[in-house]
């Protein structure tokens, strides 16, 4: 498989562009997006793209689309009137390999020219580790292709939601989880929640600290009174490696929960106490 490396910003803010004199904002930048097609890049790992290829015409209806390979990519990549959805290996600053595959929709144009990471990044989620995906990776792809297609489709009637994609996702939460259960699998925690932290929550009536089949039971099951937590780390965490903590409301599988930390001593990948605690009640 042929790797290609970006670095993800998490506000996914570029220069400003400038055309006849006026500012070329994000959301100027989006507004074609209904109009054009996307081309979705099969990476050469055959899981995902199994995968890709059975979920995306089930949840993809803004535009109309088409399965490509990553030859096909390279030469057409240029063309303006395509959008890509590729996965993506990303290398983090300090990181000496990839450590997290992104899914990540892109604008074609002539800055592709340079590489992926010259072209126009519309948003960017984590599907699973850079080398390989794992089963319970696949449970979650559909949410996170559904993610991807409503925070476009709002960053294209909202400025402010083009330039805060985590704050957007993350807007939904105090929302999402009203009268609602939250369930972490014990395998998403991380090795900085000790036991005396769990003691502490075990009279949170709201949090359920489960194993991973139960947890991913409730996503699958479209459990009405369920949020569903979800980790994705490097197989093998370096120098600079980090991991993304996800939520996803089971009843619809909508994304209502987005965020990252540097993996270290401190702070092994998954959920923190401090996150815990925020959602327990």
């Amino acid at each position: 498989m042929r790797k290609i490396g970006i670095i993800l910003l998490t506000l996914c803010i570029g220069l400003p562009l400038f055309a006849q004199g006026q500012v070329s904002t994000r959301k100027h930048r989006l507004l074609d997006f209904t109009d054009k097609m996307t081309q979705v890049v099969m990476s050469g790992d055959e899981v995902l793209d199994a995968a890709l290829r059975k979920e995306f015409p089930y949840i993809w209806t803004s535009s109309t689309f088409e399965f490509c390979s990553l030859e096909k990519f390279e030469q057409i990549k240029t063309q303006d009137k395509y959008y890509f959805l590729i996965p993506v290996d990303s290398k983090f600053k300090h990181e000496e390999e990839p450590g997290v595959r992104l899914l990540t929709l892109v604008k074609g144009g002539e800055e592709a020219k340079k590489g992926i990471s010259a072209m126009f990044e519309v948003v960017s989620l984590p599907v699973s580790a850079a080398m390989g995906t794992s089963e319970r990776d696949l449970v979650y792809l559909g949410g996170i292709i559904q993610a991807i297609q409503e925070f476009t489709l709002a960053a294209m009637e909202s400025e402010t939601v083009a330039y805060k994609m985590s704050e957007w996702f993350n807007g939904r939460y105090k929302k999402t989880v009203e009268d609602k259960k939250v369930y972490i699998a014990q395998e998403d925690l991380s090795s900085a929640v000790s036991e005396k932290d769990l003691a502490r929550l075990e009279d949170k009536v709201n949090l359920r600290i489960v194993p991973s089949a139960e947890s991913d039971w409730q996503y699958v099951n479209l459990s009405a009174d369920a949020v569903v937590g979800y980790t994705i780390a490097p197989f093998l965490p370096g120098k600079g490696s980090v991991c993304y903590k996800l939520l996803f409301n089971a009843s619809d599988h909508r994304l209502c929960y987005l965020e990252r930390h540097k993996i270290n001593e401190k702070k092994g990948e998954g959920f923190l106490p401090s996150e815990l605690k925020s959602f327990a009640k």
